[in-house]
């Protein structure tokens, strides 16, 4: 979504910088007045400048020659379709039997995000429904290594697409219902809550428990960088009992390592239930497109469905260890694009009342990788996600009500905002949040609650103006 249009003129916006900060009731003495130095590097040296549809596509700038053609051999297992099996195309084949897409570039568009389908749309594609019962005593142990407790008939996820000889498990959609939410000034905005539509259930009816949560694919960019953030970096930033009063308790999810057979902190996906990039890249293949691999070595079938149990397979593993490693060296190493403009007064004012309203207290703006890390050229690299990558209770409107290993079902992890402002030039659209129910920042911004409450509140406050700047500061990101 692009700010909306001011006539006000640099040296106004300026000016009206203290009567901002006296309506936004915060204490901080000092304006930003210019940019920090290097803020524009969102992803530290290897940032891109790129704002078109493939600013998400693109490697780390500070790759070699040499390690730039690793990333296109990743790059062609990411975006190639997977092919059922047998075939004579060996190294992409297995898909199935239950899947979702045949491709991770289905999903993930330019790299970017995805969407709620439309209706008449014949797959969910870049939309998933993730499925659990309640865990019983007895199932304690086993939470703490898949952190939840699969759905009988169904297992852990929908899949609505099959192969042949295999029946799709459902067919997905949602639809809506609408709220209004109005500013100080009187100015209003209409919110959309999405409702599961779930039909042709093949297999019979869910458990009456069932706990389900529908989850849109987040953008790929930079995630080798957040996971070059060092563990007590992230934990430094965890108030799980609110020592300190702000209203903020962020938690750390602590998940398991299936390489590690441990519990470590997790990091990535919508509930941080995944500890490593490539722990996440293995569970995409398996759930995703009904592929194994050696980290995940069994598809995603159960008791209740035979034909899924008996299907053709493309051997074992399907996806190789060496297509697992290509794979996961191209999405640790797609490039953050810089910022534009950083010096626009709109921008500062906005960033300005962003630090405000408390937005950064969860949206840490700043980290500093480790020096040792996977990829040599991530390390000391200072880096802007804006995310403290730690799960907050954002509300009851926006819980899922479905908990995963220690993350509760009104807890989210606090989703990075760089590249937010490219949105809609990647992806096509600017559907938000983890189901894709917000269709602008602004929307994405007014679900916010629980811990984040006091900071839609001061927003509210917020006229035209600022509201405008506000905007222009994260589509600046």
């Amino acid at each position: 979504m692009l700010p909306l249009p001011l006539t006000t003129t640099p040296l106004r916006l300026s000016l009206a910088l203290t009567a901002l900060l006296a309506v936004a009731g915060c204490e901080q003495s000092e304006p930003f007045t210019q940019a920090e130095p290097g803020e524009a590097l969102s992803g530290g040296a290897g940032s891109v400048r790129r704002s078109d549809h493939n600013a998400f596509a693109m490697p780390s700038a500070n790759l070699s020659p040499q390690r730039r053609l690793d990333f296109s051999v990743g790059n062609s297992f990411f975006r190639s379709p997977w092919v059922i099996a047998p075939t004579t195309t060996t190294a992409r084949d297995g898909l199935g039997p239950l899947f979702n897409s045949n491709a991770c570039q289905n999903c993930h568009r330019n790299d970017g995000r995805g969407h709620p389908p439309e209706q008449d749309a014949s797959s969910a594609v870049s939309m998933l429904v993730r499925l659990s019962i309640p865990a019983t005593s007895a199932e304690q142990d086993q939470l703490k290594r898949i952190g939840v407790v699969p759905e009988p008939t169904y297992g852990s996820q929908l899949q609505d697409m099959a192969i042949p000889g295999v029946q799709s498990e459902a067919k997905v959609r949602l639809s809506y219902s609408t709220q209004t939410v109005a500013f100080a000034d009187g100015t209003t905005v209409e919110l959309r809550r999405p409702e599961l539509q779930l039909s042709q259930l093949a297999y019979g009816a869910l458990h009456p428990a069932t706990q389900l949560s529908v989850r849109v694919a987040p953008p790929m960019i930079g995630l080798g960088l957040l996971e070059a953030i060092s563990t007590a970096d992230i934990l430094a930033n965890a108030d799980p009992d609110d020592v300190n009063g702000d209203g903020i308790s962020g938690r750390a999810n602590q998940v398991w390592d299936r390489q590690l057979q441990r519990t470590v902190l997790g990091r990535f996906g919508w509930k941080a239930g995944q500890p490593t990039l490539n722990q996440q890249n293995a569970d995409a293949f398996a759930n995703d497109m009904g592929l194994t691999s050696a980290l995940i070595p069994h598809d995603n079938c159960t008791s209740a469905q035979p034909d899924c149990l008996n299907a053709v397979n493309g051997g074992s593993p399907e996806v190789s260890p060496k297509i697992l490693a290509s794979v996961l060296f191209y999405t640790r190493n797609l490039a953050v694009p810089m910022r534009r403009d950083v010096n626009s007064p709109q921008v500062l004012a906005g960033k300005q009342l962003f630090h405000q309203a408390g937005c950064a207290q969860c949206h840490i703006p700043q980290f500093t990788t480790v020096s040792t890390t996977a990829e040599p050229e991530q390390a000391n690299q200072v880096i802007r996600p804006y995310s403290d990558l730690l799960l907050h209770d954002m509300g009851a409107g926006l819980a899922d009500q479905r908990s995963e290993f220690a993350a509760t079902g009104q807890e989210w992890r606090t989703a990075p905002l760089w590249g937010l402002g490219l949105t809609q030039a990647v992806s096509g659209h600017t559907q938000l949040l983890h189901d894709g129910r917000a269709r602008s920042v602004l929307e994405a911004i007014l679900w916010h609650a629980g811990e984040a409450e006091a900071a839609k509140q001061q927003v509210l406050t917020f006229n035209a103006e600022q509201r405008s700047a506000l905007l222009a500061f994260l589509n600046s990101l």
